[in-house]
């Protein structure tokens, strides 16, 4: 089976190359104050892949009836519903996970990663493709969280999936794992300016890569030229 070349471009566009996180920079200020538990994380990636998704769905179906002038204050009204249905759900099944992220679950409501793609592409694309686009933004943006949640949960505790029964149910309690003891947190991890060192070390890995792969595509291409010409030649 044959995949779309468009599929695979929005894949590689929302996961890599144009990550909201790690590239457009988008949803920071969430991104660097809910992550100091990967639950925490989880739970906040999973809402806004499920809003980023809904949401691009949503204004894709519609977006022949939506006058030019007036589409900002419909996408916003579209990004707020689907926010509020998962502070319902949210605070319905896991209540506790409800609480620890706070203010910045509504807040996703005004995150520009979500307004961003529903101008850009939803507006302007079938459902299907706006769908699979939200879906790739969202779980780019979900593994940033996840990384960073990770990153500062085992330097400021010593631990990974604390408190995953938040997300989870009971059974999950289980899930815990003390990676090392410490007689105390280690507070700059745990807190926001710990959040902003280890993003700058994300991105700095990220543009390493990205330059390394840039340096590894010139010499593929000349061995390429190479090959062609000495069977030519032949």
């Amino acid at each position: 089976m044959k995949i779309n070349p468009e599929y695979k471009t929005l894949a590689w566009q929302g996961l890599w190359k144009n990550n909201p996180g790690l590239v457009q920079l988008l949803g920071l200020c969430p991104l660097l104050a809910v992550t100091s538990t990967v639950v925490n994380a989880l739970g906040l990636g999973i809402a806004t892949m499920f809003v980023l998704i809904c949401s691009n769905a949503t204004v894709s179906a519609i977006r022949q009836w939506v006058p030019k002038e007036i589409r900002i204050p419909i996408f916003v009204l579209i990004i707020a519903t689907f926010v509020t249905c998962v502070q319902l759900l949210m605070n319905a099944f896991t209540y506790d996970l409800y609480q620890s992220l706070g203010i910045f679950l509504p807040l996703i409501v005004t995150n520009c990663a979500i307004i961003g793609r529903a101008e850009a592409y939803a507006s302007k694309n079938p459902i299907k493709q706006s769908s699979f686009d939200g879906l790739m933004m969202g779980l780019g943006f979900l593994a940033v969280l996840v990384v960073l949640g990770a990153i500062r949960e085992v330097l400021g505790q010593g631990t990974l999936f604390d408190g995953a029964n938040l997300l989870l149910g009971q059974w999950a309690t289980g899930l815990r794992v003390e990676i090392y003891q410490l007689d105390s947190q280690f507070l700059l991890m745990i807190l926001p300016p710990g959040a902003f060192i280890a993003m700058g070390f994300l991105i700095a890995g990220k543009n390493i890569i990205d330059h390394k792969i840039a340096q590894a595509k010139p010499k593929k291409l000349e061995q390429a030229i190479e090959r062609v010409r000495v069977n030519f030649e032949n």
